[in-house]
């Protein structure tokens, strides 16, 4: 059987990051969670994940900035799905221009990440 796939998860919120390591890990996913962009970026740096999974607004360092670091500095084409709160559309289209993959907006579903990192990573 094959190594599980790593993902980066960065989400300021304890309780929301708890509830998404658990519904991805149920899936046989390596979780590798960072409570800021700092920690975030250090994660990906050391471990080289499949996937980055980011909120934008975190404390430190901003989501955006880790899309910014992981393609310009890192030169990854890692798929970077973002989450943000609704009602964001400049900081959205800013995430799609650094290079994000994909985006969903907050409260977001579970069950609906789980459909597409699945997507992202077959």
């Amino acid at each position: 059987m094959s190594d599980p796939k790593k993902i980066v998860l960065a989400e300021d919120n304890s309780i929301f990051l708890l509830l998404l390591k658990f519904r991805l890990e149920k899936e046989g996913y390596k979780i590798l969670t960072a409570v800021d962009g700092k920690e975030a970026i250090e994660l990906i740096e050391e471990h080289s994940p499949e996937l980055i999974l980011t909120d934008i607004m975190m404390p430190f360092i901003s989501g955006l900035e880790v899309i910014s670091h992981v393609r310009n500095k890192l030169n990854m084409q890692t798929p970077i799905i973002v989450f943000s709160s609704a009602g964001q559309e400049e900081i959205v289209l800013k995430a799609f221009d650094l290079g994000a993959t994909d985006f969903m907006s907050k409260p977001l579903s579970p069950n609906e990440l789980v459909i597409r990192v699945k997507r992202l990573l077959p």
